[in-house]
């Protein structure tokens, strides 16, 4: 949630830098930065963008596992051990090898 004091005017913003960035790094929350009093642009400490983009992966990667688990017990898809010996003989990996 982006409170009242993240909010700055980029006129302030390029005045007063230094002192942003300080804060930027100390909060670890974003600023939004207003052009004619309208949000324009959003600015972030790059470790905290980062974490953002981390926590951003793991959902995905949950979300991906979830359709995944609700597909199965739908009774979609085919066992592992079916798919992995087509991808062999497509592959002629371990042909005659038993």
């Amino acid at each position: 949630m982006i409170k009242t004091s993240d909010i700055h005017s980029l006129s302030d913003f390029q005045r007063s830098a230094r002192e942003h960035i300080r804060r930027l790094r100390e909060t670890g929350r974003p600023a939004v930065l207003t052009v004619n009093g309208r949000a324009e642009v959003v600015v972030q400490e790059a470790l905290a963008y980062q974490d953002l983009l981390d926590r951003l992966d793991r959902a995905e990667a949950i979300a991906g596992i979830n359709r995944g688990l609700v597909s199965m017990r739908r009774g979609d898809g085919r066992p592992a051990e079916e798919v992995l010996d087509e991808l062999r003989a497509q592959l002629g990996i371990g042909v005659g090898v038993e």
